[in-house]
């Protein structure tokens, strides 16, 4: 695997939850690697460096909520994976969480196996919440697996779309 070279940008606007700073940024291997005089000592050979002066730095957003390519209800919706994350990029948001949808009765290792799929093209990075439509022990092994084996800890329940997805009382009861 070819590593990018590392980053580093000179004197930015960094802005965090309670400051907005001034300050030299390295990244090596797509992470911050350090902050302020330490960015310009630690900066490995063939560093491309950027003039950030006057430029805020922002972390990138997190999108929590995005429907890429899901198949409702007669439909499917305009973005893939590829075009929803590229215009996401572009805007700033350089994570998404999408929504698995099983469909009746399907196993919840089944459809996260598909929405996994279609992910790899993704230009972002991603996660899923998985929802929980229907109710035996395989869905409470599935989830079981689902957390464990591919670090899912968010299972959706759809209270709405009666009759397709939402859930019910003894679902909704039992899934806790």
């Amino acid at each position: 695997m070819t590593s990018s070279p590392a980053l580093l940008i000179r004197g930015a606007i960094v802005v965090n939850a309670d400051a907005e700073t001034r300050t030299d940024v390295l990244c090596v291997d797509g992470r911050i690697a350090a902050l302020g005089e330490r960015a310009a000592r630690e900066a490995p050979a063939g560093t491309i460096t950027l003039d950030g002066t006057g430029q805020y730095l922002l972390p990138g957003g997190i999108d929590p909520h995005t429907h890429m390519q899901l198949p409702f209800m007669g439909t499917v919706t305009q973005d893939d994976f590829f075009t929803g994350t590229a215009a996401a990029l572009a805007g700033g948001t350089t994570s998404i969480i999408d929504f698995v949808i099983p469909n009746p009765q399907q196993p919840l290792m089944d459809a996260y196996r598909t929405w996994r799929g279609w992910a790899e093209k993704a230009a972002a990075d991603y996660a899923f919440h998985v929802a929980v439509t229907w109710w035996d022990q395989s869905v409470s092994d599935d989830m079981g697996t689902l957390v464990r084996e591919e670090g899912v800890n968010s299972f959706k329940h759809f209270m709405a779309y009666k009759n397709a997805i939402m859930c019910d009382d003894e679902t909704l009861v039992n899934s806790f």
